[in-house]
C-alpha cells in the first residue's frame, strides 16, 4: 500500500466491494490524493454516504464517517455542517441516491449555498440493486426496468444543480483522474455548495445492460471516447458532441449559509 493510502484508508475495511473496472475506486484514489495535497487533517473533515455502490466510498476512509439512508446523505451532511461549521463535510453519492430519492434535498442544499462538497458518481444506472433505470439513464437505453428502451430523457445535471443555486459545479470522469483530483481540490477550497459530477463506468450493470459491452476495458474505452477536457477558463464548444470536463461554474458573490447564521446569532446576542 502506498504512503497516501496508508494515511487515509482504513485497512480493516479492505478489500473494496467495487467490481473490476468500476470507476469508484479511481474516485477514492483521486480524493485521497487531493486531500493529501491540500494538507487536510483527519480532525478537520467528516464524510457522509447514502446508499449504493458509490456511497460505500467514505466507509474506506479513515475519517469520521456517517453512512445513512438512501437519498438522505445531503440533509445529514447539512446537520453535521450546522453544528460543526468549521469542519469540511464531503458527501459521496450516486446518481440514483442523489438525483432520484435525494433530489429534493439536493436542490434545497444548493439553494441554501451551504458549504458542502458533493461528489456524485454517475454511472447511468442503479448498479447495486440490479440495473434499474436511473435519473441519468440515456434516452431509449435498455435496463432491467426499461426492457423496451427508456422512455424518459435524463437530467441535465449541470442545469439542475446550478439552476438551484450551487456556486461551484465541475464535471469529471474516471478516465482522467489527475483532472478529477484538481477539481476536487478546487471544490474543497470553495466556500459554498460545491457539486462535482463524476462520470464513473459501471461495467457490471450499465456496461452489460445499456451498452452491451463484453469487458471492463471496453466500457472504459467508450467513456474515454465520449469526453474531452476543457482548458483553463475555456468554454464548451456548442458544436462538440462529446461531454466537456472541467470546472464549469463558479460564483463567489453569494453568502454561505452557516456564515450568515453565525452573523445573525452574534447580532442577536449583542
Amino acid at each position: 500500500m502506498n504512503s497516501i493510502a496508508e494515511k487515509f484508508i482504513r485497512k480493516e475495511t479492505l478489500p473494496f466491494i467495487f467490481c473490476p473496472g468500476c470507476g469508484h475506486g479511481i474516485v477514492v484514489n483521486s480524493f485521497i490524493r487531493a486531500i493529501d495535497e491540500l494538507g487536510v487533517q483527519k480532525n478537520e473533515m467528516a464524510c457522509v454516504g447514502g446508499i449504493g455502490c458509490s456511497s460505500w466510498a467514505p466507509v474506506y476512509l479513515d475519517f469520521d464517517c456517517l453512512h445513512c439512508l438512501h437519498g438522505r446523505a445531503i440533509p445529514h451532511a447539512e446537520g453535521l455542517k450546522a453544528v460543526n461549521p468549521d469542519k469540511q463535510i464531503v458527501v459521496f453519492s450516486g446518481d440514483g441516491d442523489c438525483l432520484g430519492i435525494g433530489g429534493n434535498h439536493l436542490i434545497h442544499a444548493a439553494k441554501r449555498n451551504i458549504d458542502l462538497t458533493v461528489l456524485m458518481m454517475s454511472n447511468y444506472i442503479y448498479g447495486m440493486t440490479g440495473g434499474q433505470k436511473a435519473p441519468t439513464t440515456p434516452y431509449q437505453a435498455t435496463t432491467k426496468t426499461s426492457p423496451l428502451g427508456n422512455e424518459e430523457h435524463p437530467f441535465d445535471v449541470q442545469s439542475v444543480v446550478v439552476g438551484s443555486g450551487a456556486t461551484f459545479y465541475a464535471r469529471c470522469c474516471a478516465t482522467h483522474p489527475i483532472q478529477m483530483k484538481e477539481a476536487i481540490k478546487a471544490g474543497l477550497r470553495h466556500k459554498g455548495f460545491s457539486f462535482i459530477e463524476i462520470l464513473s463506468p459501471c461495467p457490471t450493470t450499465a456496461g452489460r445492460n445499456i451498452f452491451n459491452f463484453k469487458s471492463p476495458q471496453e466500457t472504459m474505452d467508450w467513456y474515454r471516447s465520449q469526453v474531452y477536457l476543457l482548458g483553463k477558463d475555456a468554454k464548451p464548444d456548442p458544436a462538440e458532441t462529446r461531454i466537456p470536463l472541467g470546472i464549469l461554474h463558479v460564483d463567489e458573490s453569494r453568502d454561505e449559509l452557516t456564515d450568515v447564521q453565525r452573523q445573525k446569532k452574534e447580532a442577536a446576542q449583542k
